[in-house]
């Protein structure tokens, strides 16, 4: 039988964004959107969804006169990415 896949965690988008933030310490917005090729209200909305569900955590601030915002990703997150590979393995086990 297959394992459920976390629906969170199958968009495309959001599977992208935890992926990035399971190899840095922490990404800025900026550079997530360069990295997804996102567009900044789309990923907005799955940053928002991600934190959430409390699989990042995110900062907003400032950095000079600009708006910054941080993710980073956490220990709940990578529970819930680590159980997604798990379940996306089983598929791969026919």
């Amino acid at each position: 039988m297959f394992k459920e896949l976390d629906p969170l965690l199958h968009s495309e988008l959001r599977l992208a964004v935890m992926s990035i933030l399971l190899s840095v310490d922490e990404a800025d917005f900026v550079y997530l959107k360069e990295q997804t090729r996102a567009t900044s209200g789309n990923l907005s909305v799955q940053i928002d969804k991600l934190n959430e569900a409390g699989y990042i955590e995110v900062e907003r601030g400032f950095a000079g006169k600009r708006t910054r915002t941080v993710c980073k990703i956490t220990p709940v997150g990578v529970k819930a990415f680590e159980n997604y590979v798990e379940s996306l393995k089983s598929y791969l086990k026919l």
